[in-house]
């Protein structure tokens, strides 16, 4: 029987008591060499839902995983009609005043990076233009056969031309950028192949199951080695992904402070835990520094033209 990812966790001891005091936040940030780990909750904020805060979308929607994403062809149609819905809202969500005021943090030397296991591209849009994607992006889309490395946008233009018609409204948007469907409504939607080989093409993220790339998470370690401090920024920190980082910090004595709302699996390990609305606490801190934050960004140029 194949192992289903580890998708949920639920506290099993004693975890420290949250707080709203950001001085520690402040504190940190203050003395610069700041490494933030970024989740989905980061992004909640811009209209993308979490998997498992309040109304995750992990209570109605199972994200599809590498194993089932490879071995079925309907499960790579039903994958890329939810997906290529989705990307049409997903790809216009714009960076909130937490992505910007990380940008901002950074601007300012007071960070040594960002990592984020989101693939929306919102830090970078923000301004955070060295962010290591952990689980990759949904701006690009990979082949499975040759390699080749492609424009989200110009395959959402060939499957327009491939599905004239299809607008299915769908019940939700999901953080993994596709959208719930009935498989009444998927139909008899057409994938598209590699225009190089014709192989499967596949969004260049990691999927639940998937391993991420050993060089990625070797350069992640790096950068938590370098780092004054750990600030985790909207994570449960469920999957071992992000889990490893916060275990690695810890273990060098490197302090971890943690803004999320619900407790996480790295409480134990955190300093702290403020428990505010990311946007609101991070603006906060950038005004006790007297961090400048910019404005609402412009529209991204993501989605399809004449949608």
């Amino acid at each position: 029987m194949r192992m289903r990812p580890t998708l949920s966790w639920s506290p099993t001891e004693d975890l420290p008591p949250a707080t709203t005091d950001l001085e520690p936040v402040t504190d940190a940030l203050g003395a610069g060499r700041v490494l933030v780990l970024s989740g989905a909750g980061i992004s909640t904020e811009s209209g993308i839902p979490d998997y498992r805060g309040e109304g995750g979308s992990l209570s109605r929607h199972t994200p599809m995983t590498y194993q089932d994403f490879t071995a079925s062809a309907q499960a790579r149609r039903r994958y890329w009609a939810r997906s290529h819905l989705g990307w049409r809202t997903f790809g216009r969500a714009l960076p909130n005043a937490g992505h910007r005021a990380v940008a901002a943090f950074g601007r300012q030397g007071l960070l040594s990076g960002v990592i984020t296991q989101n693939v929306d591209g919102l830090h970078q849009a923000a301004g955070s233009e060295d962010a290591v994607e952990l689980h990759g992006s949904l701006d690009r889309v990979v082949c499975l056969s040759c390699g080749t490395l492609g424009s989200r946008r110009e395959l959402a233009l060939r499957l327009e031309e491939a599905n004239p018609g299809f607008w299915p409204v769908a019940a939700a948007i999901n953080p993994d950028g596709d959208a719930d469907l009935t498989d009444e409504q998927v139909g008899d939607f057409r994938v598209v192949p590699c225009t190089v080989c014709g192989g499967i093409l596949k969004p260049d993220v990691v999927f639940f199951g998937e391993a991420v790339p050993p060089r990625r998470v070797e350069h992640c370690r790096e950068l938590v080695a370098a780092a004054s401090s750990l600030l985790v920024l909207g994570s449960s920190l469920t999957v071992m992904s992000g889990l490893r980082f916060v275990r690695q910090a810890a273990q060098a004595g490197v302090p971890v402070l943690i803004v999320n709302r619900d407790p996480t699996r790295g409480d134990r390990h955190a300093v702290t835990r403020v428990a505010l609305p990311l946007g609101t606490a991070l603006t906060a801190v950038a005004d006790r520094l007297g961090v400048a934050v910019d404005d609402a960004a412009a529209p991204r140029e993501t989605a399809v033209e004449g949608d």
